[in-house]
């Protein structure tokens, strides 16, 4: 235990906070998952966890430490900003990560924890930080995608719970969910003060997922479809017609993980391009690479993508200290879908033919993954917000800029 003395001085209970982290993560972190990266599994299907990733799951989710600044009391690991950055730095020394994830810990955690009811924060938020109960996300719908407040899946009012009917789209991992967290419509008179926020159990009767097929080859998304399904009072979060409110609130945390931490670390992920360009184009004898061009767009593409990182990390400091993201969080969301996309662009480009390989011999399962990964993604500018949806958030809450008739 720290001092009195040391407790006055932040520096030195830094340090002494520091020491306590590696003291633990030497205990607990297995050494066989060193660099072995799969924070992003709990963004897709199940998977079959080896005895030490168990392990780790579960000694994160007991520390609290897997959502390092949530409130201890809810299952988090009470850390103020200070702290969550030595964790991260010293999870990082040791090549370690988080394997709390998903969407729980990317939006619908964040938003409960502003808006919803003490009994809703002590039921889901420490299952969540644990880990055990996988959510998905009931937002758009074929009719309703941009223009998202023109959602028609309809909750009627029947006394002591509502009876959900409609159809949802783009579900993302809506097969493996066990809960989802939906915007439905309460009112049909109104248009956004009609849409309430309401928890739906994925496992009720009249809930049926169809996977969609991807162009890459995988079935993320699903089609929801909710035939009188019968949802309790209590899990309505907020007041009804306060849906919109707190949609846009859950965008903004998605957006924010979106562009860093979340879906995109995928794609910043793998090979250096310096490296690939020297495996595929060859290299001078100075060990410089070989192709002129190609070097100085690597160069701009890393410079540009160190810059981002860098304002990331800043903008998630003065998130925690103004009490989440704001609408700035659309600029990163469009920064981070270009950045990925030119990536895989430039990664193709690198490989040549070895980058558009689909299957059979005479290509590498990192080469098959890259051509995946390059399809894969063509969504980041889509999900989340379009392009062109941020743009106009910019325009209008960022610069001020309002429709002139």
């Amino acid at each position: 235990m720290a001092t009195a003395p040391e407790l006055d001085n932040p520096a030195t209970a830094l340090d002494t906070f520091r020491a306590e982290v590696r003291a633990w993560l030497a205990e607990n972190f297995p050494a066989s998952l060193k660099g072995k990266d799969n924070s992003m599994s709990a963004l897709e299907g199940p998977s079959n966890p080896s005895a030490d990733e168990t392990a780790w799951v579960k000694a994160m989710g007991e520390k609290g430490w897997g959502v390092p600044t949530w409130p201890a009391a809810y299952g988090g690991g009470g850390l103020d900003k200070h702290q969550a950055r030595v964790l991260a730095e010293e999870m990082g020394r040791v090549g370690a990560w988080n394997p709390i994830g998903g969407m729980g810990v990317m939006m619908f955690g964040p938003t409960l924890l502003e808006y919803g009811s003490e009994a809703q924060k002590l039921e889901h938020i420490p299952a969540i930080a644990r880990n055990q109960v996988r959510w998905c996300q009931g937002y758009s719908e074929p009719g309703a995608g941009s223009d998202l407040a023109s959602l028609q899946t309809f909750a009627e009012d029947k006394g002591d719970h509502y009876l959900v009917n409609g159809q949802k789209t783009w579900t993302s991992g809506g097969q493996w969910a066990d809960k989802c967290f939906a915007l439905v419509r309460t009112d049909k008179t109104k248009k956004h003060e009609g849409i309430s926020f309401l928890l739906i159990d994925m496992t009720a009767p009249g809930v049926e997922v169809r996977p969609i097929r991807m162009i890459s080859g995988q079935s993320p998304f699903c089609e929801t479809f909710f035939t009188d399904v019968k949802v309790p009072k209590e899990n309505l979060v907020g007041r009804e017609g306060e849906g919109w409110t707190i949609g846009k609130r859950l965008l903004q945390h998605e957006r924010s993980n979106l562009s860093g931490g979340g879906a995109s670390a995928r794609l910043f992920a793998g090979k250096p391009m310096g490296a690939l360009a020297k495996e595929y184009r060859g290299a001078n004898d100075d060990g410089s690479m070989a192709d002129s061009d190609l070097r100085m767009r690597i160069v701009r593409h890393e410079m540009d993508q160190r810059a981002f990182m860098l304002t990331l990390r800043r903008a998630a400091l003065e998130a925690k200290s103004n009490q989440g993201p704001s609408a700035a969080s659309s600029i990163m969301k469009n920064v981070g879908a270009r950045l990925t996309q030119d990536r895989a662009e430039l990664a193709v480009e690198i490989m040549g033919m070895n980058g558009l390989g689909w299957e059979g011999e005479g290509f590498s399962d990192a080469e098959l993954t890259q051509t995946r990964t390059w399809l894969w993604g063509k969504a980041v500018s889509i999900y989340g917000g379009s392009t062109e949806i941020q743009n106009n958030v910019i325009a209008k809450r960022i610069l001020g800029m309002l429709d002139h008739q």
